[in-house]
């Protein structure tokens, strides 16, 4: 696989973990809330690492090619994303100073965090779309092993972005409350709108 592959593939795959959505959401809502925000951007890298592991092993050519199981894998996800939004409209985390946080509560944000990317069609999509692209046939390198080294490649870029965006609402928002809660609400409206774009575009 040669480096200009991986270089073209980082360059875009950058370009969309840039672009923000419910993973920027979920980021601003645990560096507002959380003491830190490695569990959740741990639980998030998991599903990425999930959608990786589904187009290495084929998995993925399956789903895309049955439209049913598809259609219940995107509606599925967009109605968590939604489900997400409401519980973050209902309860707006605020600046915490002092969170006392168990192994439970870690687990928990982790959980939601991997449902927020695994559950994310887009997520799905891209890499289904764009991983076989950049991959060389012949290249003395199995696709699968191609597709892992990718996966990797943009691993390294969501948790850099991911965590830039949520140290970033930490330090930023901690000291205004109000303006913690604005952009909180916020990012549960658009997780919500998300959610509902999803769904009608599979619906109607």
């Amino acid at each position: 696989m040669a480096w200009q592959s991986v270089a073209a593939f980082w360059a875009v795959s950058l370009v969309f973990v840039l672009t923000p959505g419910a993973d920027w959401a979920y980021a601003i809502a645990a560096g507002v809330r959380d003491r830190t925000v490695v569990p959740a951007i741990g639980g998030m890298l998991g599903g990425h690492v999930l959608a990786t592991v589904v187009v290495a092993t084929g998995i993925a050519a399956v789903i895309a090619g049955t439209p049913e199981v598809m259609t219940a894998v995107t509606v599925t996800g967009a109605l968590y994303l939604a489900w997400l939004g409401i519980a973050t409209l209902r309860h707006p985390p605020t600046p915490q100073i002092a969170e006392t946080s168990g192994d439970i509560s870690w687990i928990r944000r982790a959980g939601k965090g991997f449902g927020v990317s695994a559950l994310n069609p887009k997520v799905f999509l891209l890499i289904v779309a764009l991983l076989p692209q950049f991959t060389t046939a012949g290249s003395g390198w199995p696709i699968g092993w191609q597709i892992t080294a990718l996966g990797a490649v943009h691993l390294i870029g969501c948790a850099a972005v991911y965590a830039a965006v949520g140290l970033s609402a930490r330090r930023v928002l901690r000291a205004r409350p109000s303006a913690a809660r604005m952009v909180a609400r916020v990012s549960g409206v658009a997780m919500i709108g998300i959610g509902a774009v999803l769904v009608l575009e599979n619906v109607l």
